[in-house]
């Protein structure tokens, strides 16, 4: 199919956040008499949900100690429950088990959930917590937790077939999607404002453009000719702290045990919530008896049966090597290589067995095949959402993606010229102004 010589709006990337953009901003655009999904086009290098999006294990939840992190996920839930046949949604919930060091934490976390609305119950004290989890899993053994937070709402999505829907809700608004088509650079007037999308088939002239690339977006950052290092603000001293890169590559640690999904069931044979356990426990090999941690540790699980097994992860690792050769090339996908530590395997299945019996003896049952991925973390760890340019805005969730599909709905708002409040914490500004998000003690970097 040939490419058009000009857009009006042109979005990079057909994953999570670009198929959400463009859903939303054609809705926004006939809602307000401006325009229809016609004048909107989504181009990416490879396909529909190709990338990130294609792999991830799709849990949704709210659990976040920022605020701000947590009135957008309560946004995005709203998204994923408006339409769960379409999105192949499971609403089963989320619960964060943990130990005493984050228990503070935590609480916190359930209150400010109290006081949006978002449907919580939270466990409290070593006995209490024991006593909830048995009543819902009859094998749980998972030693020093104090609190437990059940969230209601939330649970997971199937990843692809979510996308394969959302784009035929956005190809029935009259929205383009074109795969197979490389960004190799931008072309801009003497304003700065982007003018055209230069690709490896052509040009594509555009009013406005939006940068949703996944993991792949600091090669775009680059090219928008956008700092690669900053200067962050310390908001008790003021001072600045400078030259911090803005942009650092995880190894997202993921995978599957191919046992049958009905391994984890409750007690009374339902799907259960999503389980994510952070603790300081130590961790002993289900398979030898070694000592794998005695330091923090957290992994989250949930039966899957798009995956063929219990899915899950645990906490990432930095990759040393310098971005360049991490594959991050514009024309090719994650490096099977940085999918999965060498060890994974071993620390994930022993913590799995160290929360539930049933899972003791299953380590030669994971599946060796490519899950995870790479992710583009931001200096904080908190997703980007801004106008970069006069005329483009971008997407750079920092891992934070899947479950954030209500961003896009925000982002076409701000596109046609409004100013939603959720946006504003993950403004780029933020840095240089030191108004940053707090940090919790959980061993993930999102968090």
């Amino acid at each position: 199919m040939a490419i058009p010589s000009h857009a009006k709006y042109v979005i990079i990337g057909a994953g999570i956040h670009g198929l959400s953009t463009a859903f939303h901003l054609a809705q926004e655009l006939t809602n307000r008499g401006t325009g229809s999904g016609k004048d909107i086009l989504v181009v990416d290098k490879s396909g529909i949900c190709a990338g990130a999006t294609g792999i991830a294990c799709g849990v949704i939840r709210n659990n976040y100690y920022q605020p701000a992190m947590r009135e957008l996920m309560a946004h995005s839930v709203k998204i994923w429950e408006s339409d769960p046949d379409t999105y192949s949604y499971h609403p089963v919930g989320y619960m964060q088990i943990s130990c005493e060091s984050m228990h503070e934490d935590v609480a916190s976390i359930y209150q400010q959930q109290q006081a949006i609305g978002y449907d919580s119950t939270f466990v409290e004290g070593a006995e209490d917590c024991t006593r909830y989890m048995k009543s819902l899993f009859s094998d749980w053994r998972a030693e020093g937790i104090t609190s437990v937070l059940h969230e209601k709402p939330g649970g997971y999505a199937n990843n692809s077939r979510a996308m394969v829907g959302l784009a035929g809700k956005v190809e029935a608004l009259g929205v383009r999607i074109l795969t197979g088509i490389c960004v190799t650079g931008f072309a801009s007037d003497n304003t700065r404002a982007i003018t055209a999308i230069e690709t490896d088939r052509g040009a594509i002239g555009c009013d406005y453009c939006v940068v949703a690339a996944g993991p792949w977006v600091r090669h775009l950052w680059s090219m928008l000719e956008l700092p690669m290092e900053i200067g962050i603000r310390n908001p008790t001293t003021g001072e600045i702290s400078e030259g911090i890169p803005m942009w650092t590559y995880w190894s997202l640690q993921e995978g599957t045990l191919g046992v049958d999904p009905k391994l984890q069931v409750t007690n009374d044979g339902a799907m259960p919530p999503v389980i994510h356990v952070d603790t300081d426990a130590p961790l002993y090999s289900d398979e030898d008896g070694r000592l794998i941690t005695d330091e923090m540790w957290g992994i989250y699980y949930k039966p899957d049966f798009h995956f063929g097994g219990v899915q899950g992860g645990a906490a990432p690792f930095i990759i040393d090597k310098p971005a360049d050769d991490v594959a991050v090339d514009p024309y090719g996908p994650a490096s099977p290589e940085f999918i999965v530590g060498p060890e994974f395997s071993d620390l994930w299945v022993s913590a799995l067995s160290h929360c539930q019996s049933r899972f003791s003896g299953t380590i030669p049952q994971f599946k060796k095949e490519p899950s995870g991925g790479i992710g583009a973390f931001t200096p904080d760890s908190f997703p980007v959402f801004d106008t970069m340019r006069e005329n483009c805005f971008v997407i750079a969730d920092s891992n934070h993606g899947y479950k954030m599909i209500g961003v896009g709905a925000l982002v076409a708002q701000a596109i046609c010229g409004d100013a939603p409040e959720l946006l504003k914490p993950f403004r780029f500004s933020r840095y240089e102004e030191g108004d940053l998000h707090p940090v919790s003690n959980s061993p993930f970097p999102w968090s």
